[in-house]
Protein backbone atom coordinates (compact mmCIF):
# COMPACT_ATOMS: atom_id res chain seq x y z
CA UNK A 1 0.00 0.00 0.00
CA UNK A 2 1.71 3.02 -1.11
CA UNK A 3 1.91 6.20 1.22
CA UNK A 4 -1.27 8.31 1.28
CA UNK A 5 -0.87 12.19 0.99
CA UNK A 6 -1.99 15.10 3.37
CA UNK A 7 -0.26 18.54 3.13
CA UNK A 8 0.54 20.36 6.15
CA UNK A 9 0.54 24.20 6.85
CA UNK A 10 2.29 24.87 10.15
CA UNK A 11 2.76 28.55 11.25
CA UNK A 12 6.49 29.47 12.42
CA UNK A 13 7.27 30.00 15.94
CA UNK A 14 3.70 28.26 17.07
CA UNK A 15 2.99 24.68 18.94
CA UNK A 16 1.84 22.05 15.73
CA UNK A 17 -0.03 19.11 16.63
CA UNK A 18 -1.86 16.83 14.74
CA UNK A 19 -3.55 13.53 16.23
CA UNK A 20 -3.70 11.10 13.29
CA UNK A 21 -6.12 7.72 12.97
CA UNK A 22 -4.42 5.19 11.17
CA UNK A 23 -6.89 3.13 9.29
CA UNK A 24 -5.82 -0.78 7.51
CA UNK A 25 -8.02 -2.28 4.97
CA UNK A 26 -11.40 0.02 6.29
CA UNK A 27 -10.49 -0.86 10.21
CA UNK A 28 -8.44 0.82 12.93
CA UNK A 29 -5.14 -0.53 13.01
CA UNK A 30 -4.00 -1.56 16.02
CA UNK A 31 0.00 0.12 16.92
CA UNK A 32 0.60 -2.33 19.87
CA UNK A 33 4.48 -3.06 19.30
CA UNK A 34 4.68 0.17 17.06
CA UNK A 35 6.65 3.37 17.62
CA UNK A 36 6.11 6.30 15.08
CA UNK A 37 8.42 8.61 13.73
CA UNK A 38 8.52 11.63 11.13
CA UNK A 39 10.92 13.93 9.56
CA UNK A 40 11.16 17.00 7.48
CA UNK A 41 13.60 18.20 5.04
CA UNK A 42 13.74 20.95 2.27
CA UNK A 43 13.85 17.91 0.03
CA UNK A 44 13.01 14.45 -0.69
CA UNK A 45 16.76 13.62 -1.24
CA UNK A 46 18.47 15.91 1.08
CA UNK A 47 20.96 14.31 4.00
CA UNK A 48 20.26 16.88 6.25
CA UNK A 49 16.80 16.99 8.39
CA UNK A 50 15.57 20.24 8.74
CA UNK A 51 13.60 19.38 12.10
CA UNK A 52 11.63 15.91 13.06
CA UNK A 53 8.35 15.43 14.97
CA UNK A 54 8.04 14.25 18.31
CA UNK A 55 5.75 10.97 17.03
CA UNK A 56 3.69 9.16 19.77
CA UNK A 57 1.12 6.37 19.51
CA UNK A 58 -1.60 7.19 21.92
CA UNK A 59 -3.07 4.74 24.69
CA UNK A 60 -4.82 2.77 24.01
CA UNK A 61 -2.76 1.73 21.31
CA UNK A 62 -5.90 -0.55 19.90
CA UNK A 63 -7.50 2.80 18.73
CA UNK A 64 -4.70 3.08 15.87
CA UNK A 65 -3.38 6.65 16.98
CA UNK A 66 -0.30 8.79 16.00
CA UNK A 67 0.23 12.07 17.52
CA UNK A 68 2.56 14.33 15.64
CA UNK A 69 3.86 17.43 17.54
CA UNK A 70 6.69 20.04 16.74
CA UNK A 71 7.17 22.98 19.37
CA UNK A 72 7.49 26.56 18.60
CA UNK A 73 10.94 27.06 19.25
CA UNK A 74 11.44 24.10 16.26
CA UNK A 75 9.65 26.30 13.95
CA UNK A 76 10.87 29.70 15.32
CA UNK A 77 14.52 28.35 14.33
CA UNK A 78 13.63 27.23 10.91
CA UNK A 79 13.53 29.07 7.81
CA UNK A 80 9.94 29.91 6.25
CA UNK A 81 8.91 27.82 3.18
CA UNK A 82 8.46 24.59 1.74
CA UNK A 83 9.73 21.32 3.27
CA UNK A 84 9.07 17.89 2.69
CA UNK A 85 7.64 15.02 5.28
CA UNK A 86 7.08 11.61 6.04
CA UNK A 87 5.63 9.49 9.00
CA UNK A 88 6.47 6.11 9.28
CA UNK A 89 5.32 3.79 12.18
CA UNK A 90 7.68 0.75 12.98
CA UNK A 91 8.54 -2.48 15.40
CA UNK A 92 11.76 -3.13 17.98
CA UNK A 93 14.89 -3.48 15.40
CA UNK A 94 12.90 -1.97 12.34
CA UNK A 95 11.64 -5.48 11.53
CA UNK A 96 8.38 -3.43 10.19
CA UNK A 97 8.44 -0.19 9.00
CA UNK A 98 5.06 1.24 7.24
CA UNK A 99 5.25 4.69 5.63
CA UNK A 100 1.74 6.29 6.46
CA UNK A 101 1.64 9.88 4.98
CA UNK A 102 3.92 12.08 3.52
CA UNK A 103 3.55 15.58 1.73
CA UNK A 104 4.56 19.14 1.68
CA UNK A 105 4.40 20.97 4.67
CA UNK A 106 4.23 25.13 4.27
CA UNK A 107 6.17 26.52 7.07
CA UNK A 108 4.38 30.66 7.66
CA UNK A 109 6.63 33.29 8.40
CA UNK A 110 6.10 34.58 11.64
CA UNK A 111 5.86 38.32 12.30
CA UNK A 112 5.65 39.06 16.09
CA UNK A 113 8.35 37.76 17.55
Amino acid sequence: MAAANYDLTIDQGTTFAIDITINEAGSIKDLSGYSARAQMRSTKTATSVAASFTCTVLSPATQGKVKMELAPATTSGMTAGVYFYDLEIFTSGDNIVKRLIEGKVTLNQEVTR
